[in-house]
């Protein structure tokens, strides 16, 4: 689930920003769990300026790292970013905007796995790429393509899927999508832990 967060405090076309609840779910699970921030930002293995950044909502994080967050209190990727209503089947939550504005991800809900399955909604726009880092090892993801064209490009190949064709592929390895159209690349995305 390592993916490059890009906070937004300003919310653009009426969007909420991006990842709008982490600040405040990571300063009350924090609390909880008793954790000063020095100890929490030693244990997920990032700087207390970072953690005190992303407490403060001013702070750019991949979503690996977020993942390290959760794992060091001891709670999931999906109740670190979740709204305080949301349920778990309904999340939507915005966790990724690109540089194009059709470009966005939104994570949708989760259901219980032998870690955790994610289900997000991908919007790629004419030109954008997203560049992802490697997930855990074991994890894996399935992609359908909706509208438009993607390009998948995965360390040993690069494949070009037309609305309808779909993906499944081990992430543990770095990859990256790409719109490879002239319209938005629209994509429905599983991550599976």
């Amino acid at each position: 689930m390592s993916k490059i967060l890009r906070s937004q405090p300003e919310a653009t076309g009426g969007d909420p920003p991006v990842l709008a609840h982490v600040g405040a779910n990571l300063r009350r699970l924090r609390t909880a769990a008793g954790l000063s921030q020095a100890a929490l930002a030693a244990a997920a293995d990032l700087s207390r300026r970072t953690l005190v950044g992303l407490e403060a909502g001013e702070a750019n994080l991949s979503l690996a790292g977020l993942d390290r967050l959760a794992r060091a209190l001891g709670t999931d990727f999906v109740t670190l970013v979740a709204a305080p209503d949301a349920t778990r089947q309904q999340v939507d939550a915005l966790a990724w905007r690109g540089t194009h504005p059709d470009s966005r991800a939104v994570l949708l809900g989760s259901a219980p796995a032998r870690q955790a399955v994610e289900l997000w909604s991908w919007t790629l726009g004419p030109g954008e790429v997203y560049q992802a880092e490697p997930d855990p090892a074991g994890w894996h993801e399935m992609i359908v393509v909706t509208a438009g064209r993607l390009r998948l490009r995965l360390a040993d190949e690069t494949r070009l899927l037309e609305a309808g064709d779909h993906a499944i592929y081990g992430s543990a390895r770095a990859y990256a999508y790409e719109n490879a159209g002239e319209g938005p690349a629209r994509f429905m995305r599983s991550v599976v832990g």
